[in-house]
């Protein structure tokens, strides 16, 4: 038996062992959410729930196998049937069981980012006459997916859409209406499509939804207010059958409304949910009370939102700094001198972080730190997995589990000498819209559409293709890659790139990994799934190398430092005059000063410069932010220049 009174604080232990019924459970910043859901867990098995009928929704799959694997800790092991990972996660497991009542079937496969771009781009090619004008790809993505995640029609966003010419708008619901059915003809699903038909799945199969209500008794949601529509409305559906859920989250927290998170979802929880019990964490483990004092105060103006008060466990330290400079310059001399003094005091550089509103905001700290030899890390880049060699290679193998996908057919054949995505499209209907590998007569048809150059090239991969065809390459994945690269795209690396000792490796790695897998099929369909969670969630910020860290808050949230640097406090930087507009709504940005504050543990230094060098080489004079002005003097140190 579980001792939970002493293993958890008073207000963990209420939330943990609450009787069933619908729960809010409001984490302020450092105060043992994740604790308190794993406790959650057990406490429910202890019970005598079956893990099978509980289900655990994330935001990422890092939050989802870490609480997972603390549960297991605290449970011995029996956790295995637990149904947990992110809402795009198990709407893709409703799909792959029950996808054939939307009439998809069981291997539709998921499209990462760039393969959406390619599509829509192709939409674009054969919709619009006048290409040069209209708007470019990545414009027309961010329709579609705010059509998805808001419920939108898609004729009143592009109506909305701003830089977009009227005699254009037809024509742009013309290439949003392709997209959809190009998809739907090539059996492929986009990152959105997993949430918008997981929710029609519910919506419209009246024995799925009595299934999945049926099957889990109780529904468990880690950072709720970062829920858009759809995942809240999933969520109600799911937990309507037994009114067990238990939403925890901090709207404080919530800063994600330009990817879609709805601050209404969390507020208007306990008006959903008659009768819900609200439980309030405010005890904080992570900062020391100096800090915290800077945290309540900078967010007890807001509006509309669930008061509550962060309460400190650890003893005082320093004050906050408040450092005035004269501009951008001064401020990254001023922070080099605060890292090597904090070095002095016996601070590692990988427990430092430099936060900013903006990318932009960081690029004279990035200069200032490469002249002075301090190795920094940015925490944003690209996945492995979204690397143009590895989705070369993974073209090959998603083109063997699903003959239809014109997408991977057109990067693998444009690998090839002189063939280019026309060529393709051209190849692709000559084939009659889909390429079985294993198909001899298919690939006699390919053969003799390809000039000289590419010839050749194909020559050797149709070569290689007709060996492995005689095994169960579905089964073999590892080794189609080792025989596509030894019969041509080694050759191919070699012409292209000038790391390509760096990227052969990458791609011996995908094939060992690969080798691992249960099956080839699962585990394009996790590298899709962790691409797309990894791009807009799961960027890790730790590393063992002894490196300073760079980041946008926004990209922070969820981590911790013990010394934290905030960049740009100034009005129009931090807060951004672009987010608060002309009706000067800054509760969004408020929430997001909140969330870097209380990134910080011992040390936190805010950085407001007095002006800004702009690119005609004028000056733009700055005022100190008004996040700053409203903390009272007596809680801050103040500065003013070099004054280290």
């Amino acid at each position: 038996m579980i001792d939970f009174a002493k293993l958890l604080n008073e207000e963990q232990c209420e939330a943990s062992t609450a009787n069933d019924g619908p729960l809010l459970v409001l984490a302020a910043a450092g105060t043992g959410k994740t604790r308190t859901l794993v406790y959650r867990v057990a406490y429910l098995m202890e019970k005598g729930v079956d893990p099978e009928n509980i289900l655990l929704l994330t935001f990422t799959n890092r939050a989802a196998s870490e609480m997972l694997e603390r549960a297991r800790e605290i449970s011995g092991g029996s956790v295995g049937e637990l149904w947990s990972g992110t809402f795009h996660h198990i709407c893709n497991r409703f799909l792959r069981r029950f996808g054939h009542k939307l009439a998809y079937k069981p291997w539709f496969r998921i499209m990462d980012q760039d393969d959406s771009r390619s599509l829509i781009d192709s939409c674009i090619k054969e919709c619009v006459s006048d290409v040069k004008e209209f708007p470019k790809k990545d414009i027309v993505g961010s329709w579609i997916s705010e059509a998805a995640n808001s419920s939108k029609d898609i004729d009143e966003i592009v109506e909305d859409a701003a830089g977009i010419p009227d005699d254009m708008k037809g024509d742009a619901v013309e290439v949003v209406n392709l997209y959809g059915k190009r998809k739907r003809e090539m059996e492929v699903m986009d990152f959105d499509d997993l949430l918008v038909n997981g929710l029609r799945l519910l919506k419209e199969c009246p024995d799925v939804r009595a299934h999945y209500q049926k099957q889990f008794k109780h529904v468990l949601v880690d950072e709720y207010q970062d829920t858009n529509m759809i995942q809240a409305e999933i969520v109600d559906i799911l937990a309507a059958g037994n009114r067990n859920v238990m939403a925890v989250g901090d709207d404080f927290q919530c800063i994600y409304s330009w990817r879609g998170a709805d601050f209404k979802n969390i507020m208007n929880f306990p008006d959903r949910w008659q009768d819900c019990k609200i439980v309030k964490l405010e005890q904080n483990y992570r900062s020391v009370p100096e800090i915290l004092d800077v945290a309540n105060e900078s967010i007890k103006g807001n509006p509309e939102q669930f008061q509550k008060t962060l309460r400190p466990t650890r003893p005082s330290r320093n004050k906050p700094q408040v450092c005035f400079v004269r501009d951008g310059d001064e401020q990254s001399m001023s922070v080099l001198s605060m890292i090597h003094r904090y070095q002095e005091d016996g601070y590692k550089l990988n427990e430092m972080v430099i936060l900013y509103r903006a990318h932009f905001h960081s690029i004279e700290m990035q200069m200032i730190l490469g002249r002075n030899g301090i190795p920094y890390s940015i925490t944003s880049g690209i996945s492995v997995f979204e690397q143009a060699h590895i989705k070369d290679v993974l073209s090959l193998l998603q083109l063997i589990i699903n003959k239809r996908d014109f997408i991977a057919f057109s990067r693998l054949i444009c690998l090839l000498s002189g063939v280019g995505k026309k060529t393709a499209e051209r190849l692709w209907k000559k084939l009659g819209g889909s390429f079985e590998l294993g198909d001899a007569d298919q690939r006699e048809i390919l053969l003799k559409s390809l000039r000289p150059a590419a010839l050749k090239q194909w020559e050797a991969i149709n070569d290689f293709l007709e060996i492995s065809y005689a095994q169960s390459v579905s089964e073999v994945g590892g080794e189609v890659i080792k025989g596509f690269c030894e019969a041509f795209y080694k050759d191919h690396l070699y012409r292209t790139y000038d790391n390509a000792e760096k990227r052969e490796e990458d791609i011996d790695e995908l094939a060992l990994q690969i080798m691992k897998a249960h099956k080839l099929e699962d585990f394009l369909q996790e590298v899709a799934l962790l691409t797309n969670i990894d791009h807009q969630f799961d960027v890790d910020a730790r590393s063992d190398e002894d490196k300073i860290h760079l980041s946008t808050v926004h990209q922070a949230k969820g981590l911790e430092w013990p010394v934290v640097f905030i960049v740009w406090t100034a009005e129009g930087m931090f807060p951004s005059a672009r987010a608060i507009g002309e009706n000067e709504d800054d509760r969004e940005e408020r929430r997001l000063f909140y969330v870097a504050v209380t990134r910080a543990m011992n040390e936190l230094a805010l950085m407001s410069p007095r002006m800004r060098r702009m690119r005609d080489g004028g000056v733009l004079y700055c005022k100190p932010s008004r996040f700053i002005q409203e903390i009272p003097p007596e809680m801050v140190r103040t500065r003013h220049g070099m004054q280290y």
